[in-house]
């Protein structure tokens, strides 16, 4: 059976011996989206790197690159397709907790909080993803904070409301 993540055995066997090494084609990706002008080829590369996100195994490439931060500022742009997979590679990467904890650090919860007021499903599922794996005990009260200071729609209050309840039931249930 073949695993969906990579490991340091199957990227030696997809590259081979003169093949390109993942930090190195991250940073191209980073590269190319930050020298780019054109929206449509940002979309495609800010989507290849939300894809890379989801692997554990480049977690530490995406935080050695800055990819975070990156993906983070895509949050503010006024481009819908941007936001979105900006915000779907925070929620693919803030499954690892210290990515989480990077996020959080640099201010991205409300940029995130900012995405549940989108008119993109997408974009609103991926902040809600990616403030369930944010979340832990010393955070949530403080997502709660931001989301009733922000004046979020009542929907948007209620739906996170639901969503905090039962990520503090499963913090606790796992004491």
């Amino acid at each position: 059976m073949t695993s969906m993540f990579t490991n340091n055995q199957r990227q030696q066997e997809r590259t081979g011996r003169y093949g390109t090494s993942r930090l190195q084609y991250l940073q191209e990706l980073v590269t190319q989206f930050q020298n780019s002008s054109e929206d449509e080829i940002k979309e495609k590369i800010l989507a290849n790197l939300a894809n890379f996100a989801y692997d554990p195994y480049n977690f530490n490439f995406l935080r050695q690159l800055n990819v975070l931060e990156l993906f983070l500022d895509c949050v503010t742009e006024p481009n819908e397709k941007i936001i979105e997979f900006g915000v779907g590679g925070i929620c693919n990467s803030c499954v690892d907790p210290a990515n989480a904890t990077i996020v959080a650090g640099v201010g991205g919860i409300p940029l995130i909080i900012q995405c549940l007021s989108s008119p993109v499903r997408n974009t609103v599922n991926y902040a809600l993803g990616a403030l369930y794996y944010i979340c832990n005990e010393s955070r949530c009260l403080n997502i709660w904070f931001i989301m009733i200071i922000s004046g979020k729609k009542l929907v948007n209050k209620l739906i996170f409301f639901v969503f905090l309840l039962s990520h503090l039931y499963k913090i606790r249930k796992n004491k």
